[in-house]
């Protein structure tokens, strides 16, 4: 009889997509020349105008609000944070509120026994190279809705009709509760069976030739990383039945015709939770609640112009000390968008910021050291998130209160490294945001002095938490670049 690794399951198509780099479609090199020309068949402007110079934005009253005329897509407004976590008890700062709810949707298929997923070769106004690989849809429900006045997103209805496409994963997660508001997107994978019509900027790619683009930088965009991130490898029956057998998992790998080796083999251990763990799913339930209910954040809405520190400039919205971040226009000309030209205002970033995790083996099984972190914006209060997660990094390390393992990730021994790549953010919000990902394995000999909200735990109860939105974007979209990919891929 079948063991569960042998059955048919979505864990078992989406492990093998991620361990094929050979597509019917086209090789990675034929990839990377396609979206080249992809950049190249469109015209894509984008421009800084002075903030009175947005046609449907505008500045209101008071509290003083930059608004959409329609009332529609978000406002950016002004927040006073007071809180009992982290060094700094009091801020003001700008935060985007969008209250509604977006999609960020890939859409699957099996070709010839392998699952392929239907990507995008996409424009936003914030992107440092303009076009990154983003998700079959991306859209806001006022772009969906066609508030703009635009054309319908493609492939809309096979996220809003279920009689479309099948479900394989349906999430709510949120976005950066430093620069988003109670802010929250549907994250979903659905699966087709029929042909759906290829449009010029989308094209099939396996999970495995996804993995190899993410080791580019600012390639993969944030969108198709957070919804990447949420994708289950495993399933408990698959948990079970190694708890049940020999410690060698050669045989249920050699079922996908491959086999694991080195760290590839140590994170696919670390998903089946591998015994004994460090912690228990109660030890970490535990841990998490008492810094619920030890810590608090209150928000007080406030007008831009009542911002302390903050100055406002024709031009923009910035810190007077010229750190973290700003708030500009832009006019946006788009060939291939559902608008074609717009404005819009963004939030611009300078500088790189670090989001990394420390890895460490824990009684031969490989963990990862989690933070609970604490944002005003996040609408739980607390997060669990890496282990590092700063923008502009290297003015933060010079700072007093910088946060606790950062100088391990700005010059670490290459031994250590198992993934580094520059990624973007989020470019329909922000302009420019850049942080370096890292994956670090320490040493086995390593001790580390750990403040309370940090804990560790394996990458199966990493993505148990994440199935149920424990964990931030930070940390969702670090997980996504992890490869099960050997060296010889």
């Amino acid at each position: 009889m079948d063991t569960p690794w042998q059955q048919t399951s979505k864990e078992a198509s989406f492990l093998h997509s991620t361990l094929t780099t050979a597509s019917r479609f086209q090789t990675l090199e034929e990839f990377l020349a396609w979206f080249e020309s992809r950049r190249t068949a469109n015209r894509f402007e984008v421009q800084q105008i002075p903030l009175a110079e947005m046609d449907q934005w505008y500045l209101t009253g008071h509290p003083r609000r930059l608004v959409h005329r329609s009332g529609k897509f978000f406002t950016v407004e002004g927040v006073r944070v007071r809180t009992n976590y982290g060094p700094v008890p009091e801020w003001d700062q700008p935060i985007i509120h969008q209250p509604e709810i977006g999609i960020l949707g890939i859409i699957t298929r099996v070709f010839d026994g392998v699952r392929y997923f239907l990507m995008q070769a996409k424009m936003e106004p914030g992107n440092v190279n303009t076009l990154q690989l983003s998700p079959t849809m991306q859209a806001t429900r006022s772009n969906y809705t066609q508030v703009h006045q635009g054309r319908q997103p493609l492939y809309l209805e096979y996220f809003v009709d279920r009689s479309k496409a099948r479900i394989l994963m349906d999430q709510l997660q949120s976005e950066q509760g430093a620069r988003f508001l109670r802010k929250r997107n549907r994250n979903m994978i659905v699966e087709v069976t029929d042909d759906v019509p290829l449009h010029d900027e989308f094209c099939w790619l396996t999970l495995g030739q996804v993995k190899q683009l993410l080791a580019m930088d600012n390639l993969v965009n944030m969108d198709a990383r957070t919804a990447l991130s949420c994708i289950p490898f495993v399933n408990t029956d698959w948990k079970h039945y190694y708890a049940a057998t020999a410690e060698d998992i050669s045989s249920p790998i050699d079922a996908f015709g491959h086999r694991l080796t080195g760290f590839a083999k140590d994170l696919f251990l670390s998903m089946l939770d591998r015994k004994p763990v460090h912690h228990t799913l109660d030890e970490i339930i535990s841990w998490f609640t008492e810094l619920k209910t030890r810590y608090q954040v209150s928000l007080e809405t406030i007008g831009l112009d009542e911002l302390r520190q903050w100055v406002q400039t024709d031009t923009e919205i910035r810190h007077e000390t010229g750190q973290y971040f700003s708030v500009i226009a832009v006019a946006v000309q788009a060939g291939n968008r559902e608008v074609f030209s717009w404005t819009q205002p963004l939030l611009k970033h300078t500088g790189y910021g670090v989001v990394g995790f420390l890895t460490h083996k824990i009684n031969g099984t490989l963990h990862f050291l989690v933070r609970a972190s604490l944002e005003p914006g996040t609408i739980d209060l607390i997060e669990m998130g890496p282990t590092v997660a700063c923008s502009n990094a290297a003015e933060r390390i010079r700072q007093p209160h910088h946060p606790p393992f950062l100088e391990l990730f700005l010059n670490p021994p290459p031994a250590q490294v198992r993934y580094s790549a520059i990624q973007s953010e989020e470019g329909g919000r922000f302009c420019c945001f850049q942080n370096r990902y890292m994956i670090l394995e320490l040493p086995p000999d390593t001790s580390l002095d750990l403040p309370e909200n940090f804990i560790w735990m394996t990458l199966g109860q990493i993505i148990d938490f994440t199935r149920y939105s424990y964990f931030n974007i930070e940390a969702r979209n670090l997980l996504s670049c992890l490869s099960l990919l050997g060296d010889e891929e």
